[in-house]
């Protein structure tokens, strides 16, 4: 790891790197390998040097892209380095580090004033304290977002690399919830038939509650036993819910009673690692190449303008639709408020949608009463301790501000007579106090770099960003309304949304979908109904340049298995019949009814049975 990450440094800033990025390694290197640490880095490395290699880019979560020695071996992206230019060819470098700028993807484009190459704009600024503390000394907890499709693999790799015996997924408890212990008692009444008072009622719920229920499995958490230690010095193990049949055995204690006392890694499955390497199938353009400042792509945080579409038609005044991180109706509604227009601007929107009293009645304020900008308001947890430093804040007592901050903790008086001291406005100093929590800045970053590389299918590439976005992240469909075109559609998302709070959950979020097909629609594309011949069975597929043939699973009430029986069936041989396709592809009576009523079935007849009569014209 040591030699990996001065590797590294070495070839994009060169042997006469600045030397404050020198101390910054060195610093970082010396508590991870000072501390123990470097053996989860280089578990962290291997993971994401695995799925990089089998073609699946890896998202990074909370701190860790704030240390620079995760940048340099691989394990993140984001370089929390201050902003700053890099020459690719004689590593020239021109840092920022008075806060000219928030982030390096905002550096307008430059030639290196050595060689004439275009530099690389890079750099977040964000504090290495963040994810280490400030003595270096704290426990690095590496989380990071695997392609869904790549998750099992990813685990699996674990048994390889440590041995069978050595990994298992962290268990845990599901207890009796309050509202369910009281059903019990309920029912405990009426199968006995005898009535508490409610004060005894209330007596045996609150003894029920808590108690153990079943037993499962943490999604992603797996635990890593040394190899001079057996999982029995930690915790008895069993099978999730008692299923022996499991791929893996689960810890017995609940992963909470035992995190301090053994190592876990959490490799979580995410859909958006998963949509770019379908974005990157269907177009065959290397997603890192996507640049992050693009005007057109920006453009959409303000306007559907670039998509070819009015605010009218689509129903939203930006075009964000479908952008992970971007496309909700309460992100929507900061969007209209703040107008971002480059990456680090974004990332203050990102931070500020996932905080706790950050935007409301806070920042939102100070924008719209013009005391502050998006620029400058208080989006992420490091922002603190990086403005505060700015202001001429020693260190330590920034980072401590910082930590208080972003728990709700509020800031003593001697810090903040500390902080006028040396110019914070008062108007800052207030918007602390009413924070609750904050979002890590690197978190956002990692975010909001798969979000522009999603939105820039979108606005280039419409028809392959609309494909992959229904295979991927869509599970419910009207696909007649949608075959149907666009009144039929905006018709359905009429149905649901005139329903308003008694719209169901699955109605809700069959509205989502709707509203990127209505946008689909009005770009000039096409949905076409299931086709017996070509469709897939659980992705869309284009056609023509401008239509997208939907998949089996699209078809109400019809799973994924039966989609795959469907396919299997017809690459046999050729349905004769709809008696051979309900036959050969395991197919409901019902579904046969829907696939005719939907003509998906009119080159089909009824039966294998050939009518004589019929066949000679009588």
């Amino acid at each position: 790891m040591y030699n990996r990450t001065w590797e590294t440094a070495k070839q994009w800033y060169g042997e006469d790197m600045p030397d404050f990025v020198r101390e910054r390694i060195k610093i970082e290197l010396d508590s991870i390998i000072g501390n123990g640490f470097a053996v989860i880095y280089l578990i962290a490395q291997r993971l994401v040097a695995k799925s990089n290699k089998d073609g699946y880019l890896v998202g990074s979560r909370g701190s860790v892209g704030s240390s620079v020695v995760a940048t340099f071996t691989g394990i993140t992206e984001v370089n929390p380095l201050p902003p700053h230019y890099r020459c690719p060819n004689c590593q020239y470098s021109h840092f920022y580090t008075k806060g000219e700028y928030s982030s390096g993807f905002d550096l307008p484009d430059k030639a290196c004033p050595k060689c004439g190459t275009l530099m690389i704009g890079d750099g977040h600024d964000i504090p290495f304290q963040t994810f280490l503390g400030f003595s270096g000394n704290k426990v690095p907890d590496i989380d990071l977002n695997f392609s869904g499709d790549y998750q099992p693999i990813a685990h699996n790799y674990m048994k390889v690399m440590f041995g069978e015996n050595n990994v298992y997924r962290a268990g845990t408890i599901a207890t009796v919830a309050d509202k369910t212990a009281y059903g019990y008692v309920k029912g405990y009444e009426r199968d006995h038939e005898i009535q508490f008072r409610k004060a005894e009622e209330d007596r045996l719920a609150k003894g029920a509650t808590g108690v153990k229920r079943t037993t499962g499995q943490h999604p992603a958490g797996i635990l890593i036993v040394p190899d001079d230690k057996e999982i029995f010095d930690f915790t008895p193990v069993q099978y999730p819910a008692d299923d022996q049949t499991a791929a893996w055995e689960t810890t017995h204690f609940d992963f909470h009673s035992i995190h301090d006392n053994i190592l876990k890694m959490d490799i979580l499955g995410h859909d958006d690692p998963t949509m770019i390497r379908a974005l990157q199938d269907l177009s065959g353009i290397d997603p890192q190449t996507i640049p992050m400042d693009d005007p057109g792509v920006m453009s959409l945080f303000s306007s559907p303008e670039i998509l070819g579409v009015t605010e009218e038609q689509i129903n939203s005044k930006t075009g964000t639709l479908g952008i992970p991180e971007f496309g909700t109706r309460f992100v929507r509604g900061m969007l209209e408020d703040t107008h971002p227009s480059n990456y680090s601007e974004l990332l203050q929107i990102s931070g500020l949608s996932h905080g706790t009293g950050v935007w409301l009645e806070n920042a939102q304020e100070l924008i719209k009463n013009g005391t502050a900008t998006i620029a400058n308001v208080i989006g992420c947890r490091d922002n603190i301790m990086t403005d505060l430093i700015h202001y001429g804040l020693d260190s330590e007592t920034s980072f401590q501000v910082m930590e208080h901050v972003r728990k709700g903790k509020g800031i003593p008086e001697d810090w903040q007579a500390e902080m006028l001291r040396v110019g914070v406005p008062q108007w800052y100093l207030d918007s602390c106090l009413k924070i609750k929590y904050m979002f890590p800045r690197a978190h956002a970053a990692a975010y909001v770099l798969m979000a522009l590389r999603i939105a820039y299918f979108k606005t280039y590439f419409p028809l392959v960003y609309y494909a992959a976005y229904f295979s991927v992240r869509a599970d419910d469909f009207d696909i007649v309304a949608m075959s149907r075109g666009k009144e039929a559609v905006k018709q359905a998302m009429h149905d649901i949304t005139s329903k308003g709070n008694d719209a169901s959950a699955k109605e809700k979020s069959l509205l989502t979908i709707l509203e990127l097909a209505n946008e689909m629609l009005e770009r000039g594309f096409k949905f076409k109904m299931v086709d017996l011949e070509k469709s897939d069975a659980t992705d869309w597929l284009m056609e023509n340049g401008d239509t997208l043939i939907a998949p089996f699973r699209a078809i109400p009430g019809l799973g994924i298995s039966v989609a795959k029986q469907i396919v299997a069936a017809r690459e046999e041989r050729e349905f004769l019949s709809k008696e051979d396709l309900k036959e050969r592809g395991k197919v409901s009576n019902t579904l046969i009814e829907f696939m005719t009523e939907n003509r998906v079935l009119d080159s089909l007849p009824d039966s294998n049975q050939l009518d004589l009569f019929a066949d000679l014209g009588l």
